[in-house]
């Protein structure tokens, strides 16, 4: 039988083998209204003869829902937001949605022409996984009328709630593991560009340093690389001499590994000389020896409780972002950091 349709068969060719009306086999294909069990298993039996395959879009226009998700994101080759779409794509399907993914390389223009294609394909949410949003296209996907969700570190929007971590109390508790370790002058290196996600993390060592009566001694890296960790070396060594320090935490894994690489080059030896810790839990912190003390952030964890939560607004369900969900990150000891 199917040799008989050379084109792909349509609704009305499983209504005529089945012998019932185009309304009983939409009936059966919606599950919409009763069907009685004959009926049902003719329009099966035909639809399976037929392989027969409906026509998705047309479906999502007519029953407005597609089981689409739109995830839009800066640059999927960044680790962590990798991580981050790992969690909603997975968490996703479990909900019988799938993901139309798009990137953007932090431009605003693909960003919101990634918007208006998802708009097109009939998409029941959006995800966007940024850096850098502006307020031109927050108010953009505002006035889509889509449901959205924004997972952006580096900003704090009061009115839109999201998934994360407290960065100001993990950058508290890494200083206070450093402090308990017996170092009692530890620098932070941080970012010369400041941003929400800087001061918050500097907010975070400062607290703790204030509240111990040590002293805060803050340098600022030209950017948030190992070649920029690598080039504030010099300085970070030269501070660390003249202060004391015993122990170094940065911003990010890169830029602390990018500081091992150069103290290797310079015969200054990590631990024993100074420890040394990051942030992120990026894969480099695993296989750079020595392997990097840090903090592991659950991305994986956040973009599936944040798609969850999307998925129930979605649904018209209990709102489960009411507040900001805020997750515990993990402090990972390895072999960068040692009593002093």
């Amino acid at each position: 039988m199917k040799g008989a349709y050379m084109a792909q068969p349509t609704i009305k060719d499983v209504a005529k083998l089945a012998g019932v009306s185009i309304s009983t086999v939409s009936r059966v294909m919606n599950d919409s209204k009763p069907v009685s069990p004959e009926a049902r298993k003719k329009v099966l039996d035909a639809i399976n003869k037929l392989d027969f395959k409906p026509n998705e879009l047309a479906r999502s226009l007519v029953m407005k829902k597609s089981n689409l998700i739109g995830v839009i994101v800066e640059d999927i080759g960044i680790e962590y937001m990798a991580q981050l779409i790992r969690g909603v794509e997975e968490i996703g399907h479990l909900y019988k949605y799938d993901i139309i993914l798009s990137s953007t390389y932090g431009d605003d223009n693909s960003l919101e022409n990634a918007i208006d294609f998802l708009s097109t394909k009939q998409v029941e949410g959006i995800v966007v996984i940024s850096e850098d949003i502006s307020a031109e296209i927050l108010v953009k996907l505002r006035d889509n009328k889509i449901p959205f969700l924004l997972l952006d570190k580096f900003h704090d929007f009061k009115k839109i709630n999201t998934v994360k971590i407290d960065y100001e109390k993990e950058e508290y508790e890494l200083t206070k593991y450093l402090y308990e370790q017996g170092h009692e002058n530890i620098a932070y290196v941080t970012l010369k560009e400041h941003n929400y996600l800087t001061d918050i993390k500097i907010k975070g060592y400062e607290k703790f340093v204030n509240e111990n009566n040590l002293k805060s001694i803050i340098i600022e890296a030209d950017g948030k690389n190992s070649d920029d960790g690598y080039n504030i070396g010099e300085e970070v060594i030269s501070q660390a001499k003249s202060e004391n320090v015993s122990a170094i935490s940065f911003y990010n894994d890169q830029t602390a590994v990018g500081f091992i690489s150069y103290c290797y080059d310079n015969n200054i030896k990590i631990p024993e000389d100074y420890s040394v810790a990051g942030f992120g839990n990026f894969e480099i912190s695993r296989v750079y020896r020595p392997k990097l003390t840090t903090v592991s952030i659950p991305n994986y964890d956040i973009g599936a409780i944040g798609i969850r939560a999307l998925i129930k607004r979605i649904r018209g369900e209990e709102d489960i972002l009411e507040n900001d969900w805020v997750l515990d990150a993990q402090l990972i000891e390895r072999d960068s950091t040692k009593k002093h």
